[in-house]
């Protein structure tokens, strides 16, 4: 359980969610992202392939992460949920704030 951070192809960076996204580890996402934005990464990419489960405080992470790419003019995408995580941004309507696309490969092919 954790992420990893690399440098995908077009200048995004890629980072994966393995396991779950909790509170217990949403701040360590937060992070990551802040360093790579204040390093000057403004293209992100977060695939989801091997995350399990999302609580509604790992929700929160993404919805702020996201607003501070934004403001900072770039863009966050997100990648790899599976049904029922996909479910779950269309039941709060995340699915309309995130560009969600089903691969990491299609993701970055229209990036």
């Amino acid at each position: 359980m954790g992420f990893s951070m690399t440098k995908a192809g077009n200048g995004v960076t890629l980072i994966k969610v393995e396991g779950q996204l909790i509170v217990g580890n949403r701040q360590e996402l937060k992070a990551l992202i802040q360093q790579a934005l204040d390093a000057g990464d403004r293209k992100f990419l977060v695939d989801c392939s091997d995350t399990g489960y999302i609580d509604s405080s790992g929700l929160g992470a993404l919805v702020t992460i996201s607003k501070k790419v934004r403001e900072s003019g770039g863009e966050l995408r997100i990648a790899g949920l599976n049904a029922d995580l996909r479910s779950l941004f269309e039941l709060t309507k995340l699915d309309s704030l995130f560009h969600l696309a089903d691969s990491t490969d299609a993701a970055l092919a229209d990036f």
